[in-house]
């Protein structure tokens, strides 16, 4: 399986680019990230920067492999590049809290997978939730004086009517992905490989997709980033397809742009 997938690797970087940053296509995929441990997030960046690609990056303050947190002062520099080279940012809450149900008076039980209150069950009401929400908009002005969109994924991709309608209520829009979009950075590598990953993903994407991939993944022993992100790029590319932020997208531009205006 590996001598197949380096032959792949191999043929698609020599696959002749069709479409850039400076020529639009009218096939356009959006490349979007969530923070996760942030192992592979300089390399993922240095992938984008010379693929010329920009993508959109779903902000939590997660833990990471130095210790730290996704969005403390180690990681602002970071942060402040990605800001400067144009890409966009949404919100993945600040505690990544995945929903778990509703409760009495459109509150919500979640369970964060960060921070002090990690691996137990809360209710937050409304208020609350757009509380979460706009914490990492909060940071992200912090470090890179860059406006998030009003964008938010929900962890796990997990919502509800009432979820959504408190997101709303505060401003914020869900973004989900394509079925074809789950780039699979997820699964375990010993029954999903990266080759495998590869191979689906150039078979299955289709223009418009919202493309789905994570800074760092804990329980993936061979990474999918940035091993499949470089071929996966240069393949898509290869086929027509161009790359824009979500504030590009026809679902979401209206949102960027009531929000920019204000």
């Amino acid at each position: 399986m590996r001598r197949a997938f380096d032959s792949l690797l191999l043929v698609l970087l020599t696959l002749p680019v069709v479409a850039t940053a400076a020529t639009p296509c009218a096939r356009p995929l959006y490349l979007s990230f969530d923070t996760g441990h942030m192992g592979v997030a300089p390399l993922v960046a240095e992938v984008l920067a010379r693929q010329e690609v920009k993508a959109t990056f779903f902000l939590a303050n997660e833990r990471t492999q130095d210790g730290g947190s996704s969005l403390d002062d180690a990681w602002a520099p970071w942060w402040r590049a990605r800001a400067a080279e144009g890409h966009a940012f949404g919100s993945h809450t600040w505690d990544h809290d995945v929903w778990l149900a509703d409760a009495p008076g459109g509150a919500l039980r979640v369970k964060p997978t960060q921070g002090a209150q990690a691996g137990r069950a809360r209710t937050l009401d409304a208020a609350a939730y757009c509380a979460e929400l706009a914490r990492p908009a909060e940071r992200l002005a912090a470090m890179t004086g860059q406006r998030m969109l009003p964008l938010f994924r929900a962890p796990a991709g997990r919502t509800s009517p009432a979820l959504l309608a408190a997101a709303k209520g505060c401003g914020w829009t869900h973004v989900g992905w394509s079925p074809a979009g789950f780039l699979g950075d997820e699964l375990p590598s010993e029954t999903a490989s990266n080759a495998q990953l590869l191979q689906r993903a150039l078979r299955d994407i289709r223009s418009g997709d919202i493309l789905l991939a994570h800074l760092g993944i804990w329980s993936r022993k061979d990474p999918w980033a940035p091993a499949v992100l470089e071929p996966l790029i240069v393949g898509l590319k290869a086929r027509g397809f161009c790359f824009a932020t979500l504030d590009r997208h026809p679902q979401f531009s209206a949102a960027a742009r009531a929000a920019a205006a204000r």
